[in-house]
């Protein structure tokens, strides 16, 4: 693990980050199921690209001039989920009841369900490429909006990933910025074991891509990452979050058994209740 990896262990979160975490436990809570991990290490990514970065407008989720942002994985969905809430996209009511009978929210974000999701997604490899089509699309219109894409590092294996990027460097797309939720963890083991990514920013920079990298939980190392790539217009950019999966709740970070729970009880709330307290 990396230096700037490990120091993300280190990160103390704030309020704001604690409380975006009791929203996704109350999502957790009600609808007993979820993307534990997974959703975990990208929250901090979420807040600053909300709270910092896009262009948007909650009261009006199709306004022409905002700026787009694609969850690729879509499996974090109880992340993207907290941030809409929280901004107004939709009633935060509407967290509690999210996998229940007839729920506007589902275990993996639908465009035409939710106010403020750009894209439906839960099969990896598409986000991406769905991005490239976007911004290409708005410079065609002469719109002046950035795409933001976030994938996780597992879904990396996809190769239209990859058919993406190239495809994304060939139009010279400034519009564009990719972030890779770098956790290091997939669904059952470590990453250097399942497919090992390694140089992944010389990968990216080989792709055309201008390249930075950030600790995914540290909220001023976020916003300075992000607020560069808006200065680079001759190039897609990516942004490469060090994270740790499950970050908040002692019990599940860096453990794999936490990437997902099909059946979450009173004890496992109490749980994640407790760490958030003592984080």
């Amino acid at each position: 693990m990396s230096l700037l990896a490990q120091s993300s262990l280190a990160v103390r979160l704030d309020d704001r980050s604690r409380y975006l975490r009791e929203l996704v436990i109350e999502s957790l809570e009600g609808g007993g199921r979820g993307h534990v991990g997974s959703t975990l290490s990208l929250i901090e990514i979420f807040r600053v690209l909300y709270d910092d970065i896009l262009r948007v407008r909650p009261e009006e989720p199709e306004w022409p001039q905002r700026d787009r942002c694609i969850l690729s994985k879509g499996h974090g969905c109880l992340a993207l989920y907290a941030l809409l809430a929280d901004k107004g996209f939709f009633d935060k009511r509407e967290l509690a009841l999210q996998c229940c009978p007839e729920a506007m929210l589902g275990g993996h974000p639908e465009r035409a369900h939710i106010p403020g999701v750009e894209a439906s997604t839960g099969a990896l490899g598409h986000g991406l490429s769905i991005g490239v089509g976007m911004a290409l699309g708005l410079r065609l219109k002469r719109v002046d909006a950035r795409v933001y894409v976030v994938m996780g590092d597992g879904e990396l294996d996809e190769g239209s990933v990859w058919e993406a990027a190239m495809s994304a460097a060939k139009h010279r797309l400034g519009n564009l910025v990719a972030l890779v939720d770098y956790n290091k963890l997939q669904s059952y083991g470590a990453i250097h074991e399942v497919m090992p990514l390694e140089p992944l920013a010389d990968k990216w920079r080989s792709f055309g891509f201008h390249v930075v990298e950030v600790n995914g939980h540290d909220v001023a190392d976020l916003r300075r990452g992000l607020q560069s790539t808006a200065l680079v217009t001759d190039q897609p950019s990516i942004v490469i979050c060090h994270t740790v999966k499950g970050k908040g709740f002692d019990m599940a970070e860096g453990n794999p058994s936490w990437h997902h729970k099909a059946k979450i009880g009173a004890e496992d709330v109490a749980l994640m209740r407790a760490a958030l307290e003592r984080h």
